[in-house]
């Protein structure tokens, strides 16, 4: 139920890619359909040809295998837009429910929404600058042979010269973020919400930029290796993509959550039996509930669910326990309702659908746009740059489509706490404590809804809460 308090989390950990990755998006070797031979290849007694001093015009072939390619992007992205429609909770209550407009005023002090605006005024700024910054770098690396040539520099063979690539561009993108990181880190001391020092926060950025540039380095060799040896690379490198997706949304909770966060059961007691007993009453399967040492980095409040099947799990923040307990058993009825309904499962198909079609269409957009990086073709290590910088600008250009998404789909896990606690008012005090811990933005403005906002406003909600009460005859709260 986490919030856009952490605003650089939303316009950064999306940019982890190709300027860095805005979400975690990422150089000569054997070029196929003109190019270039490898020095390996040489060595093995096949003769290298010219290189040549640009990338060769597309033929008759070129052409065809973009049709192709065009043709499978549209169905694909028929049935991304099938799937996504039919398993996206477009109205969280029934059809007729009352409407209840969100007012801000209604539910907090003056002082509590000047509070909140300030706090995002305070963290808007790093957080453009750090889009922004994406942004331009990813449109260099798109629009210029300027990473061609840097990458050009390095030396190996092909698949250590991709790896550096990913490592290079990956370190000047985020050298040059690093200050605006720490300046958000500060903006979150000064309103009380990080509990890290220095060392601490540095240890963190450091893994998760390690994490993101370790996965895209896996992603880039693969496509990198397939364009080398197969001319319709984009059918297996697709087929790949969709995959990678499902593994990595199966082992992250298991592999890399445990890199971040310590992990323990919940302990046995009357909050645990509760828990466990509303999940058997809403039948779902737990895995188990665990305690995160959230309190090490932050004082706000928050619980997630992750992972599907064997790993599926509810986490809850150490920091949420202080509530009061039927608060944090709403909190965990949210989650029950993503698990129910298997939200994980359907975002990863989507995810994993998603991952296909982007690469699709990175192939008919690469095309388009070799030349002007300075690159022959997907096979040549220098285009790593280009490559990175696409996957880059299409993840923040498809940042505000999944957040739609998934405002709906935490609308509907609000319904299902609702639904199976039945006390509207202890869903109103606890949206409060959420917002007001977390210092969330109640009123935000259309553009950062749209750029950041992965859930409804504290208002929205509490106005929810008072529509599904007057639909169930309970006293509004």
């Amino acid at each position: 139920m986490s919030e856009r308090h952490d605003a650089e989390g939303a316009a950064q950990e999306g940019e982890e890619a190709g300027a860095a990755s805005p979400s975690r998006p990422s150089s000569g070797g054997l070029v196929h359909g003109g190019g270039v031979a490898t020095h390996e290849d040489d060595q093995r007694g096949h003769p290298e040809p010219p290189r040549p001093t640009s990338p060769a015009p597309e033929g008759e072939g070129d052409r065809r295998l973009r049709r192709q390619a065009g043709v499978a992007l549209v169905l694909l992205g028929a049935a991304i837009a099938a799937v996504a429609a039919l398993t996206t909770p477009w109205r969280a209550l029934a059809q007729g429910a009352p409407a209840v407009a969100p007012d801000a005023a209604r539910d907090f002090t003056a002082a509590q929404i000047a509070r909140s605006e300030a706090f995002d005024a305070a963290t808007s700024l790093p957080a453009y600058l750090s889009l922004a910054l994406t942004v331009v770098f990813a449109g260099l690396l798109v629009a210029t042979p300027l990473g061609a040539r840097l990458l050009g520099r390095l030396r190996g063979p092909w698949w250590l010269r991709v790896i550096l690539g990913v490592v290079v561009l990956t370190a000047v993108v985020e050298a040059v973020r690093w200050p605006l990181g720490v300046w958000f880190e500060t903006v979150l001391r000064d309103y009380g919400l990080s509990t890290q020092d220095w060392a601490s926060w540095s240890a963190d950025r450091l893994k998760s930029i390690g994490v993101n540039a370790a996965l895209l380095a896996v992603m880039l060799l693969v496509l990198v290796a397939l364009a080398r040896k197969v001319r319709r690379w984009w059918i297996p490198a697709a087929a790949g993509a969709f995959a990678f997706t499902l593994a990595a949304s199966f082992v992250y909770p298991v592999v890399f959550e445990p890199l971040f966060n310590d992990f323990t059961p919940m302990r046995g007691g009357a909050l645990r039996a509760n828990l466990l007993a509303m999940a058997e009453r809403d039948g779902v399967p737990v895995e188990d509930v665990l305690i995160a040492d959230a309190s090490r980095r932050t004082t706000a409040l928050n619980a997630y669910v992750s992972g599907f099947g064997a790993t599926r799990r509810i986490v809850v923040y150490d920091t949420l326990l202080k509530a009061p307990q039927s608060e944090v058993e709403l909190v965990v009825a949210h989650e029950l309702g993503h698990a129910k309904k298997d939200d994980v499962l359907h975002g990863t198909l989507v995810g994993g659908l998603g991952a296909g079609f982007g690469t699709i269409l990175l192939f008919l957009v690469f095309g388009l746009l070799r030349r002007r990086a300075g690159v022959a073709s997907a096979g040549d290590p220098r285009a790593v740059a280009l490559l990175m910088g696409l996957l880059s600008l299409a993840t923040v250009a498809s940042g505000p489509a999944q957040n739609l998404i998934s405002r709906h789909v935490e609308a509907r896990a609000d319904a299902h706490a609702l639904d199976l606690t039945r006390d509207p008012a202890t869903f109103v005090a606890m949206q409060k404590r959420l917002a007001l811990t977390n210092i969330s933005d109640l009123s935000p403005d259309p553009v950062e809804y749209v750029l950041y906002a992965s859930h409804p406003s504290a208002p929205e909600r509490i106005a929810m809460a008072r529509s599904w009460a007057k639909l169930n005859g309970v006293p509004e709260p």
